[in-house]
């Protein structure tokens, strides 16, 4: 569907939830809406923050710019500007901007009569952050369990939170979120790349139709799981990505406190390996 068509069919009133008709607006293409203005204003201020943060540590390279979180002697309590307030300001922008875009997306679906599909998948991607930098936190008493904003930081937090558990790829949350990953980018893969092909044909020939798609992987694989399907499948990995990338981060150090290699010993130390010949360690 052409932009200009799809425009129409949405630059209706109604749909929105605060405000009415006064927040019922478009800037050129785009429809605001009340949670249009306050993702605006909290992804300014949050920026704005970050570039304060950035001039009062004398940073200006954009790889080393890190605005931290509080130490852990601060706890859940309110911290200095300097000392990690900034971080805590910060993050509350983000997660206002996070959900109002979600609730934009909320009514544009209003708008269109559509399902709420979209605001619900950006919704598991909005808890995912959420339990990096507030629900663990909190669940370990601390706002400098939180990862800092910034490149180079943020991956030496990232390392070092890996290497507290030992090797953190025996996390069998992590194991699930990373096959979720992968096959998302596999699905995503072969989804594309059928519809590219199937789209642009050889000079002098029709572009193909769904029929032709389901038809290829039948006889690659000898199933389809067609048009409709395969968008569901790809929401279905694309979610449970997400919902078990933060799983694997909460579990650890609330629910599990040494390393993650030690976990699976409940494999070994199950009751019918001890009566193998030399037992299990023998």
């Amino acid at each position: 569907m052409a932009q200009l068509s799809f425009e129409r069919k949405y630059r209706v009133q109604g749909g929105t939830l605060v405000g009415g008709d006064l927040f019922d607006f478009w800037v050129g293409p785009f429809y605001v809406g009340f949670f249009g203005v306050t993702t605006f204003f909290f992804a300014a201020l949050g920026t704005a923050l970050i570039f304060y943060g950035a001039a009062m540590e004398g940073v200006w390279n954009p790889w080393l710019i890190s605005i931290d979180p509080p130490s852990l002697d601060v706890g859940l309590g309110a911290a200095p500007l300097a000392e990690g307030g900034i971080w805590q300001i910060v993050t509350i922008c983000a997660i206002g901007a996070f959900v109002s875009w979600m609730m934009r997306e909320v009514e544009i679906c209003r708008k269109l009569g559509i399902g709420y599909h979209v605001p619900f998948a950006f919704g598991v991607a909005i808890l995912a952050y959420v339990t990096l930098v507030v629900i663990r936190p909190v669940l370990l008493g601390a706002w400098g369990h939180g990862f800092p904003y910034g490149i180079f930081s943020h991956l030496d937090w990232v390392n070092n939170v890996g290497y507290a558990y030992g090797n953190f790829h025996y996390n069998p949350a992590h194991m699930i979120a990373i096959t979720f990953f992968f096959t998302t980018c596999f699905a995503l893969a072969l989804h594309g790349s059928l519809v590219l092909s199937a789209v642009n044909p050889e000079k002098g020939e029709k572009i193909k139709t769904p029929d032709h798609e389901d038809t290829y992987f039948r006889d690659l694989i000898g199933y389809s799981i067609g048009p409709l399907g395969i968008h569901r499948l790809g929401l279905f990995l694309a979610l449970n990505a997400g919902l078990w990338s933060a799983i694997c981060i909460v579990i650890s150090g609330t629910v599990w406190f040494g390393l993650w290699v030690d976990w699976w010993y409940w494999y070994v130390d199950l009751p019918w390996w001890v009566n193998l010949e030399g037992g299990v360690n023998g």
